[in-house]
C-alpha cells in the first residue's frame, strides 16, 4: 500500500475492550521530546494493538498535547494506518489497470458474494478483512490478490470463491483439533 493518499474507511469502532493503555507507554516515552514524532508514535500505536482504537488516538492527544482532531486527520490520510482491526486474513484484491482490464471487478463480487462483506469491511467472524489496493506489481499475473503475503493468479471468480472457502475450511479444521 502507499503512504498516503487517503483513508476511505472513516468510521472509527467506539470502544474495545481488549485495549491495555500501558502497552503504549514505552512508545509515548521513546517518543516524548522528539519534535514531528506523531507519525512514528501511531505506527508504533498500531504495531501494538493492530490497528488504531479511538481510545487509543485520545490517549496519545492527552499524553503529547496534539489535539485529537490533528491526530485523527493524520490516522485518516494515510492509508497505512487502520482505525479498525483487520481479520485474521487480510485480503489484497488489486484494481490496477491490468487487473482492472481483466475483471477485478468481477472477483471483487465475488468476494463480496461469499464473504458477505464489501471492500474495508471485516467479516463477522473475524477471520476475512477485504482491501483494494491500487497495484501489487504482478500485471502479467492479472488479476490478482494477494491474502497475508501469499499471491494468488489468474483469478476466475470461481477460483476466487474455491480459495476463501478452502482457507475457511482450513480454519474450521483446526479449531476441531
Amino acid at each position: 500500500m502507499g503512504c498516503c493518499g487517503g483513508n476511505n474507511d472513516l468510521t472509527v469502532k467506539l470502544s474495545d475492550p481488549n485495549v491495555d493503555l500501558s502497552q503504549l507507554e514505552p512508545v509515548l516515552a521513546k517518543y516524548k521530546d522528539v519534535s514531528g514524532s506523531l507519525i512514528s508514535i501511531l505506527q508504533g500505536a498500531q504495531e501494538i494493538f493492530g490497528y488504531l482504537p479511538l481510545e487509543v488516538l485520545n490517549h496519545i492527544a492527552e499524553k503529547t498535547g496534539i489535539k485529537p482532531a490533528k491526530i485523527h486527520g493524520v490516522a485518516t490520510f494515510y492509508t497505512q494506518f487502520r482505525l479498525n482491526p483487520v481479520g485474521k486474513y487480510l485480503i489484497m484484491l488489486c484494481q490496477g489497470t491490468a487487473c482492472h482490464v481483466n475483471g477485478s471487478k468481477f472477483i471483487e463480487e465475488a468476494i463480496c458474494d461469499e464473504l458477505k462483506i464489501k471492500e474495508g469491511e471485516t467479516t463477522e467472524d473475524g477471520l476475512f478483512t477485504l482491501n483494494n489496493v491500487a497495484c501489487l506489481g504482478c500485471c502479467s499475473l492479472s488479476p490478482v490478490m494477494m491474502i497475508n503475503g501469499e499471491t494468488y493468479a489468474k483469478l476466475t471468480p470461481e477460483s476466487t470463491k474455491k480459495i476463501l472457502k478452502d482457507i475457511r475450511k482450513k480454519e474450521q479444521s483446526s479449531k476441531e483439533v
